[in-house]
């Protein structure tokens, strides 16, 4: 597997991830069903993970915590920590890179490991993902599933398909064995094919992954272009080269690093949104988080964007429209005050149910052009000492005024990382 110019990845995963990390921090309910929701308070919370016990009962992510109960009325239910989640998903990522420095991160829960220049002083690539086993239970208590191939994408199969549901936690599947055993398995089991996708390729007459793999090139994308209109020669030849296996792509630590394009926040409100002094204090926090985020990377944005949708979901309206600022900046005022320009030259008057702010057209904030009328030296420390405020005493140590009317969110976000609980 390792001779020539081949590769050895690994595609690491951590089984029920939040689950087994809340297992392994309450040693009491070690043999008890567990999952983690979004919000245990209420029965319509959405499961974040079940721990593999509770699985046994029926219960899967992302179903309500009312239907789960109902499956598993003994279910230990617990809040998400999504601080500390992303804390151990560090730990794990220090412990890979202890044998290989080409770790990509591709999940909070899934890394992929470059093993092929450590093989001569680590062994076979086996005996490398037991080790790699052991040592994440003994420092995290959870359990990781290896899938070890040429490339990522039959690294990535090799786990999905086989290393999740094995009792060993790995599978290895070389490219020689490819027609063997990956063309058989069913096409839903594709990576980048679900449910809708798996519908689209049996109306096509290709049931399993090798009816894809066999089919010519040249023959898959006339066949998408008549399904699904001209331009998807890409996607056709992105399933075609997955089915037969084919990834160039290497292992890139940093992938998160690249400069960002754009920085934006969204908002899903709590109710429906109708006057002006209520849509406004949203603008504002948002605004707030947009521009500590872009403070924090370095960035001032040249064009803002506000996106809005309007009640009722089922026929909603709404609008995602943008302007160009006179300077870059950074600075939450000059965005807020932009930002409403462009909310009511859009706005139907309709109920507000999501909100976003976006800077993009990103340049270095350490270049900017004065003006008469803003000093804008005196601005920049202002912001920066509310920036140290926050970062040591959290994001709700200070905050506007406007965000402690009800209409305010900025207290309840703080608590939260991609809104569920810290």
């Amino acid at each position: 597997m390792t001779t020539g110019s081949e590769r050895t990845i690994f595609l690491a995963d951590c089984e029920s991830f939040y689950a087994s990390i809340e297992k392994a921090d309450h040693p009491e309910c070690r043999d008890k069903p567990v999952a983690v929701a979004g919000d245990p308070r209420r029965r319509s919370g959405i499961i974040l993970a079940a721990c593999p016990l509770a699985k046994r009962f029926g219960v899967t992510t992302a179903e309500r915590l009312g239907a789960a109960l109902q499956k598993c009325p003994d279910l230990v239910v617990m809040r998400p920590r999504m601080q500390h989640y992303i804390d151990v998903s560090l730990l794990i990522s220090d412990i890979y890179k202890e044998y290989s420095d080409l770790v990509e991160v591709f999940s909070i829960d899934e890394q992929f490991i470059d093993v092929s220049g450590s093989l001569h002083r680590l062994g076979d690539p086996v005996g490398i993902a037991r080790s790699i086993q052991q040592k994440v239970m003994q420092q995290t208590g959870v359990r990781v599933r290896i899938g070890i191939g040429p490339n990522k994408i039959l690294a990535k199969a090799a786990t999905d398909i086989w290393a999740k549901k094995n009792e060993s936690g790995i599978f290895v599947l070389p490219a020689s064995e490819i027609e063997e055993k990956l063309w058989r398995e069913p096409v839903g089991k594709m990576f980048g094919v679900g449910s809708r996708m798996t519908k689209h390729f049996a109306r096509l007459g290709m049931l399993t992954i090798g009816d894809v793999a066999r089919t010519p090139l040249p023959r898959l994308k006339e066949k998408f272009r008549l399904r699904f209109g001209k331009q998807s020669d890409i996607h056709a030849e992105v399933m075609w080269r997955t089915a037969n296996g084919l990834d160039d792509s290497p292992v890139t630590p940093g992938t998160f690093d690249t400069p960002p394009k754009s920085i934006g926040h969204m908002m899903t409100l709590p109710r429906d949104y109708t006057r002006r002094d209520e849509i406004e204090t949203i603008l504002l926090e948002l605004a707030e988080e947009v521009c500590r985020d872009c403070r924090h990377k370095g960035y001032m944005g040249g064009v803002v964007t506000v996106s809005c949708m309007c009640s009722p979901y089922e026929t909603p309206t709404g609008f995602s429209r943008q302007m160009k600022l006179p300077d870059p900046t950074h600075h939450t005022n000059a965005v807020y005050e932009a930002a409403k320009v462009l909310f009511y030259r859009h706005w139907d008057a309709m109920p507000v149910r999501r909100l976003g702010v976006t800077l993009s057209g990103l340049t270095d904030d350490g270049t900017y052009q004065l003006t008469l009328f803003e000093d804008q030296i005196k601005t920049r420390a202002l912001d920066q000492v509310i920036d140290s405020i926050k970062d040591r005493y959290g994001s709700g140590a200070i905050i506007r005024a406007s965000s402690k009317t009800k209409s305010g969110q900025a207290l309840e976000r703080a608590q939260k990382i991609g809104g569920h609980y810290k």
